[in-house]
């Protein structure tokens, strides 16, 4: 068992982005064709995210031609490049797995609206204030 714990430490990203189930994602897969590579771009929503660790792995769900494709990506494999979220998704659950059944604008997530890292370091106050009278 600690020689696979090796091996997977050795293949472990280091940078991995922060996201959750229910944002719209871009998934930069490295694709190989012949003796050509390419970075090829799978945009579409989170629906899963499953495992731990180096085993870690999230669904990618997109409509392509009014048909609906999913691809499961390992989350640490060396044909992903890059994974940029380009909008947050707010949900209540933590599998999306209805969103099958659902056509057209019925498959929009409603959009979590985070407040930036300023504005929550400018309402906190950084010294207790007291009052002088």
């Amino acid at each position: 068992m600690d020689a696979i714990d090796r091996l997977e430490q050795k293949r472990k990203k280091e940078r991995i982005p922060e996201f959750r189930v229910g944002d719209v994602v871009d998934v930069h897969v490295r694709i190989k064709e012949g003796d050509k590579e390419r970075i090829q771009i799978f945009t579409g929503t989170v629906i899963a995210r499953k495992g731990a660790g180096f085993r870690e792995t999230f669904t990618v769900r997109r409509i392509v031609t009014g048909e609906g494709v999913e691809r499961v990506f390992p989350l640490h494999a060396p044909n992903i490049v890059d994974v940029v979220v380009r909008r947050r998704g707010r949900v209540r659950r933590a599998k999306l797995y209805y969103l099958r059944q659902r056509v057209g604008k019925a498959t929009k997530v409603k959009e979590r609206r985070d407040k930036p890292a300023e504005v929550v370091e400018a309402e906190a106050p950084s010294e207790p204030v007291s009052e002088e009278v």
